[in-house]
């Protein structure tokens, strides 16, 4: 178990440096979109003071379809970070309700029964249109349009990422679950002392 919450660890890491890379395009998807909302409806006192190219220019294509393909980058990589943060919408009814080790057991069937099947589901639907993108070097037909295959190889990457969190998330559940200190699991961050004695008021610890 040690070796595979190392791997978790690692696992962890590299979807957090993800995440890291995602808050930056928003900021960019932010910065960009302001641009294309000024070039827009400042399109006429643009050009009037700096010229028609200028405003052509900066009112040109690019920008919108870069603002699309920073949207994408962020929702498509943000993904495995956000299951990484536990921070998914659920729609709950009686799951806060109940205690943690119930939560960690409709964590770890949600996972296995939903969440892989899923993104396996998204894997093998979605290379083959990343592969007809690729043997096409797809491009926007839309003037000033940017290359498409780039962006859509992110499909099969970001349900790839989702799977091997998911799978970090699974360790860390069964680890909880097993009583294993410094689990990582969500579960026994949110209510680290709901295991930490049996029925018969022993540790765990000690129990095991």
């Amino acid at each position: 178990m040690k070796f595979l919450l190392a791997v978790t660890r690692g696992i962890d890491a590299t979807t957090t440096l993800l995440g890291k890379a995602a808050w930056w395009a928003s900021l960019l998807l932010i910065l960009v979109g302001v641009q294309n909302v000024v070039a827009r409806y400042g399109y006429q006192w643009i050009r009037r003071a700096f010229g028609d190219q200028v405003a052509a220019a900066l009112s040109n294509n690019t920008y919108l379809e870069l603002q699309t393909l920073l949207y994408n980058f962020v929702f498509l990589i943000g993904a495995a970070y956000v299951l990484r943060q536990d921070g998914h919408v659920r729609v709950d009814i009686v799951f806060s309700r109940l205690g943690a080790r119930a939560r960690a057991w409709i964590d770890i069937f949600g996972t296995l029964f939903l969440l892989l099947p899923f993104a396996w589901m998204g894997i093998y639907f979605g290379h083959t249109y990343v592969a007809r993108s690729w043997s096409q070097l797809e491009f926007s037909p839309n003037p000033g349009g940017l290359a498409r295959y780039p962006i859509k190889t992110l499909i099969v990457v970001a349900f790839a990422l989702l799977a091997v969190q998911g799978v970090s998330q699974l360790i860390k559940h069964v680890a909880f679950l097993r009583g294993v200190p410094d689990s990582g699991s969500p579960h026994a961050a949110a209510d680290p002392a709901s295991d930490a004695a049996d029925p018969d008021g022993r540790a765990i610890g000690a129990a095991r």
